[in-house]
């Protein structure tokens, strides 16, 4: 999944929601500078990513960017979960959507000396352009592949995904939902599972 998602299963634990937005920044030993709040985070992450990837509906999902973009057809599906998410009316209106996004920027910018620089570097775009709020547009969407393939080494076009993308959206609408009731319980299970922290979490 990506920083929307990873944000909202947080669960409005500060530490927990910056361990999960820098993990993919933090490298082997470096977890261990970290309080044990955002190493929790950083766990939670890595954990939902596992969960993620080996989920069936994930797998099916992938299928639809599998032939043009192979190992790269997981991270559009990132995107793509995010989407759906900022969508659910289960999860969030337009408005809460809106005050979710600033509350994580909030948090963030707070604690953004303990961040890596690339993820100090990467935020402030995200901020500046509100990636979390748009997420649940089409445009916002293309956006994100757009920068995806930015960042990547063996692609070089986004066009593509953003067609497969409009072409199949009922198909991965029904992944996400499939996953999503997977997902939320697991995240939280995860969370009550480290010691100290369980009985504080906001659901």
């Amino acid at each position: 999944m990506n920083y929307l998602a990873h944000a909202y299963l947080s669960f409005n634990q500060p530490g927990i929601l910056v361990g999960n937005l820098i993990s993919d920044f933090v490298k082997g030993k470096s977890k261990f500078q970290y309080s044990p709040e955002i190493q929790n985070g950083i766990t939670l992450h890595r954990s939902i990513d596992y969960f993620t990837d080996t989920h069936p509906a994930t797998k099916e999902a992938k299928q639809v960017f599998r032939s043009a973009y192979r190992l790269y057809s997981g991270a559009f599906i990132d995107v793509v979960y995010d989407h759906f998410l900022a969508n659910d009316d289960n999860e969030f209106s337009e408005s809460s959507l809106s005050g979710f996004s600033g509350r994580v920027y909030e948090t963030l910018e707070k604690n953004i000396s303990l961040t890596p620089v690339s993820f100090a570097r990467m935020f402030r775009f995200m901020k500046r352009q509100n990636w979390l709020f748009h997420y649940r547009t089409i445009p916002g969407i293309e956006k994100a592949f757009a920068g995806l393939v930015r960042r990547a080494i063996y692609i070089n076009e986004s066009k593509t995904a953003g067609h497969l993308f409009e072409t199949n959206y009922q198909l991965l609408s029904d992944c996400y939902r499939q996953f999503w009731k997977d997902v939320k319980p697991f995240a939280l299970q995860t969370l009550h599972s480290f010691s100290g922290t369980g009985n504080s979490f906001k659901e």
